[in-house]
């Protein structure tokens, strides 16, 4: 279950405490019982399930307190480690992260999603496994040796309440695939699954907005999707399908057909595949998003004008994006966005010119700055903030008070 989702914790509960330690700050029962409105007894029955089940330790960083020396708790991230992995139409990135998210280790494949689920979960367990070895071989200090948590991106609708993609587009074989089950049988850890724009938006936001409350990402790549963070909270909607942009209608898509089955979706127009039909029609080969992006670099006045005009009619639908969401920051990631000058003057150009002054006088529209390694930054962030949510941890230590996971 994902924070916030229908459970409620008790104020100063030891999930709320090892929130307020999660920020690497070591403090003493009485900062805790300060921020949590505990008595310190109660404080610290608390932290002695926290330390039993290895998530707290005593430091030597003391704190005085007007005399002797009181102990300090801190937050304890040394032997546990975090899987994440980045599904796109045509790659996968593994990675390990420790429990601040840093990546220690990564790698990234080429391989088509449609190749089915079968064959890229047995590239991506192979790879999670290499991975864990290496770091595990890496260690200095105390042996990494649990996996908390793993995290995962796919490029399609993800329900929220299974984790199954849900009749995804682009990846024939995936519909209702328990990607969940399969991970958590080879991990014994709990598992999280979103749509790639969504842990993308956590990934860039944790980069390089860490301060933001309010961001759109928007992946031009094959297709197109968003995550939407409002008031720093990820939306889903009812069913997990809020920033499904690529199927909004699009007035400059006209009567296009769309993979969907129906006409005039944005994608129709300026997804990353149609990009290339519409080249490929005015007698310019290109048979993918990786064709436009060599033609724009390569000059060719067709592609950048392509480009701009997707790029214009994005901008029309962010423009209505703008006013119902209201966000500070708007960023454009994706295999297109390599080359995505033309892409983003047309972005600009169209939510400029269509957002309200109230709207629009701050917004930040930008490039992706998280790089090939947001996809994987981000689901190991939304791991992480699940297992650890107050809610999530006090059921799981409810459970097995000495062994959390």
């Amino acid at each position: 279950m994902h924070k916030g989702e229908g459970q409620m914790h008790q104020p100063g509960s030891a999930g709320e405490i090892l929130e307020i330690l999660r920020d690497g700050t070591p403090r003493t029962k009485r900062d805790l019982a300060l921020l949590t409105g505990q008595a310190r007894t109660t404080v610290a029955q608390r932290l002695a399930v926290l330390t039993d089940a290895g998530l707290v330790r005593e430091t030597d960083e003391a704190t005085a307190t007007g005399g002797r020396p009181s102990a300090a708790y801190a937050f304890n991230a040394d032997d546990k480690i975090v899987l994440a992995v980045d599904l796109g139409a045509n790659h996968a990135t593994c990675a390990v992260s420790d429990l601040f998210g840093e990546v220690l280790a990564h790698t990234t494949d080429a391989v088509p999603i449609a190749e089915g689920p079968q064959t890229v979960m047995g590239l991506v367990l192979d790879r999670l496994d290499a991975l864990r070895s290496q770091v595990v071989e890496l260690s200095v200090g105390p042996a990494v040796r649990e996996v908390m948590a793993v995290g995962i991106g796919l490029p399609g609708p993800v329900a929220q309440d299974s984790g199954r993609p849900t009749s995804p587009p682009i990846m024939p074989g995936w519909d209702g695939y328990d990607v969940r089950r399969v991970l958590e049988e080879r991990y014994g850890c709990p598992v999280f699954v979103d749509n790639d724009a969504n842990v993308l938006a956590l990934g860039e936001r944790a980069v390089a907005w860490p301060g933001v409350q309010d961001l759109m990402y928007v992946k031009v790549a094959t297709g197109i999707g968003a995550g939407i963070i409002s008031g720093g909270r990820l939306l889903h909607g009812a069913e997990g399908a809020a920033g499904d942009l690529g199927h909004v209608y699009s007035a400059a898509a006209g009567e296009r057909p769309c993979r969907c089955g129906n006409r005039g979706c944005l994608e129709s127009l300026a997804g990353g595949m149609s990009i290339a039909a519409t080249l490929t029609e005015q007698g310019i080969p290109a048979g993918s998003p990786r064709d436009v992006v060599d033609l724009v670099r390569a000059g060719n006045l067709e592609s950048i004008h392509a480009l701009r005009e997707a790029g214009r009619a994005i901008g029309d639908v962010l423009a209505a994006c703008t006013a119902l969401f209201n966000p500070r920051v708007i960023v454009i990631g994706g295999e297109i966005v390599e080359v995505g000058e033309p892409l983003l003057a047309g972005v600009r150009e169209s939510i400029y010119s269509r957002a309200l002054p109230l709207a629009s006088r701050n917004l930040r529209v930008t490039v992706a700055q998280s790089g090939a390694l947001g996809g994987v930054q981000g689901a190991s962030r939304m791991a992480i903030d699940a297992v650890f949510s107050a809610e999530h941890l006090d059921a799981a230590l409810d459970r097995a008070p000495a062994a959390v996971g």
